[in-house]
């Protein structure tokens, strides 16, 4: 059975194993650098300070994907639009774990008063276009030649789903 839980320092290294790969070899995110397990290990706590959630998938001790957000942009402004990012381990995708976390991001953003959720999503992902639109996000925007990697630029899609 898969538990959704917010994520502690254990769960670091577990999560810097699964990440690395799609930062390193993939046009799913335009970050070309790698995270580190105390790189992680803050992130969960500020997040955590903020009010904010960085969840894991787990089943036993495997962690099998983190769901995480925050303010969409600076400024009070932005203070009820959220942004996120999702992330699986190959062995969890498929299964309905993506889904989960989602839905446990997008409960704890509601919660905590946020209006919509934005998916910011490389075009060249065309399976996370899809699973956001099979969850309800819609497509807004796309925002040509904003990322650079691997030699060339890459178009944005913005996708967004309301919360409230």
């Amino acid at each position: 059975m898969t538990l959704i839980r917010p994520a502690v320092a254990g769960d670091a290294a577990a999560v810097a194993a699964f990440w690395n790969p799609v930062i390193r070899d993939t046009a799913v995110t335009f970050n070309p650098v790698e995270k580190t397990v105390e790189e992680l290990v803050r992130t969960f706590a500020e997040k955590a300070a903020a009010g904010l959630a960085f969840l894991v998938a787990v089943e036993g001790e495997a962690v099998l994907g983190f769901a995480s957000y925050g303010q969409f942009r600076a400024g009070a402004g932005y203070a009820r639009s959220m942004e996120h990012t999702v992330i699986l381990a190959p062995e969890a995708r498929g299964r309905g774990v993506g889904r989960a976390l989602m839905a446990a991001i997008e409960d704890h953003a509601r919660a905590g008063g946020a209006h919509s959720m934005i998916a910011g999503v490389s075009a060249e992902n065309p399976a996370g276009r899809a699973f956001h639109a099979a969850i309800g996000y819609r497509e807004v925007a796309v925002v040509p030649e904003v990322g650079f990697k691997f030699g060339r630029w890459m178009d944005l899609v913005l996708m967004q789903k309301m919360l409230s």
